[in-house]
């Protein structure tokens, strides 16, 4: 099957996090499943969550289905750096981003 026309499916905040991530200088781009970051000449792959929208209640346990079977396994097999987010900070931290 094709992937022409496909078009992934955006977290609400996701702009939010962009615009603020870039007003940081660091690099974005789009449609890596989410971001793929580009910072002191590294590369970061980021799956972002909306903490909103992918937590049960007690805000530590994600909802069914919040991450995808495939990015499950790609956080378990991938050999270089993957990781899903749900705050600024957590990005901050992996990137070793000081203000």
């Amino acid at each position: 099957m094709s992937r022409m026309g496909y078009r992934a499916r955006v977290d609400d905040n996701q702009k939010e996090v962009v615009d603020e991530l870039r007003s940081r200088g660091i690099s974005v781009a789009l449609g890596h499943d989410d971001f793929l970051l580009g910072y002191m000449g590294k590369t970061y792959w980021i799956e972002w969550k909306d903490k909103s929208k992918c937590f049960l209640k007690d805000g530590i346990t994600f909802r069914k289905g919040a991450i995808k079977p495939s990015q499950s396994k790609l956080r378990s097999t991938w050999r270089g750096q993957y990781a899903i987010c749900w705050e600024i900070e957590q990005i901050m931290r992996i990137i070793g981003y000081e203000q």
